[in-house]
């Protein structure tokens, strides 16, 4: 009898170490599901690119914080030791350039990082994360506060960030001028486009006007779109594709069917000269 009760004793032990165990994991489940996770902020990242050959890029990202909030992180790298870089919010894209909206917080040469709370643009006008991440503008990085007028990153935000569709034409030599190379056409999310024109073999400080013309190369036709002039150091020319020279809407999905060709000339002083030339919309083959 004695023996029954000792093993009937051993066991009821057993058994409520067990419920003990098992009341102890189940309350830190408990207690560990009832944690909710840290929330994600909604955030749109956008490129930073070098710009005349400084080394110096990276990114810009908008984080919501509020309904009030923004912050805003930008993160380059190349930035030199104890350099001390302006960042700005410009009004309008980087073709056409634009005033400061938005003063950013420098960026640290030593850690390539700005982070700056937005409210508001300069002149005190609230702006929202979602106004922000819709705004007509663009991000430059200067070198330094003493020299404003050198840009050492750049990069289009907002309505006009690129959606990564594109379309590239060939422009070829035109009379054994020995110039050549393409036109780039990337669309924009306000439906807007960015043209690019590069092109090999251009003479160091030449300046070459170039056009979007009607009709194909082989027709011959007027100006239709003016594009800004080609830099013959670089071989590069970045404009901003809207509206035709006429006022007509003159976007992305225009350039793609657009009766037309390209012309470039020697110079303003030379338009009658012709150095490369490429059919582009509908007249691509």
């Amino acid at each position: 009898m004695k023996t029954t009760k000792k093993l009937f004793k051993r066991y009821l032990s057993m058994i409520m170490a067990l419920a003990l165990s098992f009341a102890i994991v189940s309350c830190g489940d408990d207690d560990e599901d009832s944690t909710p996770p840290a929330p994600t902020l909604p955030s749109t990242t956008y490129d930073l690119a070098e710009i005349g050959g400084s080394g110096v890029s990276g990114t810009a990202k908008f984080e919501k914080v509020d309904d009030q909030t923004t912050r805003v992180t930008l993160e380059l790298t190349g930035t030199p030791t104890d350099g001390d870089h302006p960042a700005h919010i410009h009004i309008d894209n980087a073709a056409t350039g634009g005033g400061i909206a938005i003063s950013l917080t420098n960026v640290d040469g030593n850690t390539g990082m700005s982070e700056t709370t937005v409210t508001a643009e300069d002149d005190d006008t609230a702006i929202t994360y979602e106004e922000l991440i819709d705004f007509d503008g663009y991000i430059n990085v200067h070198l330094a506060s003493d020299n404003l007028g050198t840009i050492v990153a750049q990069g289009d935000i907002g309505s006009n960030a690129l959606t990564g569709e594109s379309k590239s034409y060939t422009l070829n030599e035109f009379d054994n001028s020995g110039i050549l190379g393409t036109v780039l056409f990337e669309e924009r999310v306000n439906g807007e486009a960015l043209a690019t024109i590069s092109l090999q073999n251009t003479p160091a400080g030449g300046s070459h006007p170039a056009h979007i013309h009607e009709n194909d190369a082989a027709t011959g036709g007027p100006i239709y779109f003016s594009f800004n002039s080609v830099d013959g150091t670089s071989g590069m020319s970045k404009t901003n594709v809207a509206t035709s020279d006429g006022g007509d809407d003159f976007g992305y999905a225009d350039v793609l069917v657009v009766n037309g060709y390209v012309n470039v000339h020697l110079a303003d002083t030379a338009l009658s000269t012709i150095v490369a030339q490429g059919d582009i919309g509908a007249n691509d083959q």
